[in-house]
Formats: C-alpha cells, sequence, structure tokens
C-alpha cells in the first residue's frame, strides 16, 4: 500500500495525490495505492505535474493501517512531513487539525 507524495512548488508545502487526481494537503485525503498499476499511473499524474510546476520531487511512500482503519507512513520521516514537528505540536498540520476542530 502506497502513496505519492511531494512538495508543491508555490509554497513548498507537502502534498499527496488526492484521490480524484488533485493534490491534498493532508495524507486523509490522498490516494491509497494498492497495484502496480495503480502505482504507475500515480508516477505519471506526477511526472504531468512537475512538467506544468505544480509540485517538485514525487515520490512513492509506504502506509499501513493504524488500529482506526486509518492509513499512516511506515517511515518516521513520512509521518514528521505528514503532521509536523515532533517536539511541537503547535507547529505544521496537526497544528491546523486541532485548530479547526475547536
Amino acid at each position: 500500500m502506497k502513496a505519492l507524495t511531494a512538495n508543491r512548488l508555490i509554497d513548498g508545502e507537502v502534498v499527496w495525490l488526492g484521490r480524484t487526481g488533485g493534490w491534498v494537503e493532508t495524507l486523509d485525503l490522498a490516494r491509497v495505492l494498492e497495484t502496480k498499476d495503480g502505482e504507475e499511473e500515480a508516477l505519471g499524474i506526477g511526472a504531468e505535474a512537475v512538467a506544468t510546476r505544480e509540485i517538485v520531487d514525487p515520490y512513492l511512500i509506504d502506509l499501513r493501517r493504524n488500529g482506526d482503519a486509518a492509513v499512516e507512513p511506515v517511515r518516521f520521516r513520512e509521518r514528521i512531513r505528514a503532521q509536523g514537528p515532533t517536539n511541537r505540536h503547535d507547529l505544521g498540520k496537526q497544528a491546523r487539525r486541532e485548530s479547526s476542530a475547536a
């Protein structure tokens, strides 16, 4: 199980290929790739987005299901990219989720 991630060129924001083909800012909205064909299609979409200067450095990351049946990155580096700093929960994507939930 994988997802395609990159950085948005205009602001450097970490993004993932979304379920409808656009780029989303949170992993929970990302397209989960379960087959090699799906991975190749996603990489093609990423290559097109690089060519149109929408994103930079697209690559596949490994995912796993957590206890809530949601997906999370396997590698620690990718978990930080998905959430934000590990020592400051008031920064990054994790801070935006907390403030929007209030």
